[in-house]
């Protein structure tokens, strides 16, 4: 148990909680505790019956069973890996910032789903979107999926999104995430480099002074991951593939 909680205590901050809560949550439902209904995002009780938790509960829950466990498990992973890289790469010493896009792509999901009138989960959207994020800055190095398939980061997130299709037999959740990762990177790097126009800076970090968003990955050194000395080379996973035994 030692083991167990001093690596949950080396998980970096924010992914610790989200991690935690998207173990939490779903346990709460399954045990019968809260019932699940009042977990997921429903936009008529969301608007019509005040239950304004919805938006933050259907982020976390995802209905676990005999035909969702593995689904539920391996998007537990991409959080637990992809959430991990950014926090402690990119977006490492500037929590503030890494909070904002966390916010600035829940608020984008929500407001997707709200238009929708049966229920949703948005625990998946969600991840994706922080995965989408981390292949675009870190588009050029390889990575290694199932059964020895190799390609560009880039390429991942839409790998995953046939992967996750194959398994669960839905792009929605997966599609959403993907646009909404895409439209944070656009506005927040993509944009101000290709134009030079910076937003201007607002949050405290770490080190001191304000970080402005904006800065394009030239001007923010992303420091390039290398787990298992690959040398460049990521495994999906650190240093073996999802899957193997």
């Amino acid at each position: 148990m030692s083991d167990i909680g001093d690596w949950f205590k080396n998980i970096p901050f924010i992914t610790r909680y989200w991690f935690a809560g998207s173990i939490a949550v779903p346990l709460i439902g399954k045990l019968g505790l809260i019932s699940p209904m009042y977990l997921v995002l429903w936009p008529e009780a969301f608007f019509h019956k005040f239950q304004i938790w919805r938006p933050i509960s259907a982020t976390f829950y995802f209905p676990v069973g005999p035909g969702t466990g593995f689904l539920y498990l391996v998007n537990l992973y991409f959080l637990y890996q992809y959430s991990t890289r950014l926090e402690t790469g990119a977006f490492d010493g500037r929590p503030a910032d890494y909070m904002f896009m966390l916010l600035f792509n829940w608020i984008c999901i929500v407001v997707s789903f709200l238009s929708c009138t049966h229920y949703t989960l948005l625990m998946i959207p969600l991840i994706m979107s922080v995965l989408y994020v981390w292949a675009q800055l870190n588009r050029d190095m390889i990575v290694s999926f199932w059964f020895g398939t190799r390609f560009k980061a880039c390429y991942l997130p839409w790998v995953i999104l046939g992967f996750n299709y194959i398994i669960g037999g839905s792009i929605v959740n997966e599609l959403i995430g993907n646009l909404v990762g895409h439209l944070y990177f656009f506005l927040m790097f993509k944009y101000p480099m290709d134009l030079g126009v910076y937003f201007l800076p607002m949050l405290p970090n770490r080190r001191g002074g304000v970080s402005g968003f904006g800065v394009p990955p030239s001007r923010r050194p992303v420091p390039q991951e290398q787990p298992g000395g690959g040398g460049g080379r990521h495994n999906w996973g650190q240093g073996f593939r999802l899957g193997d035994d």
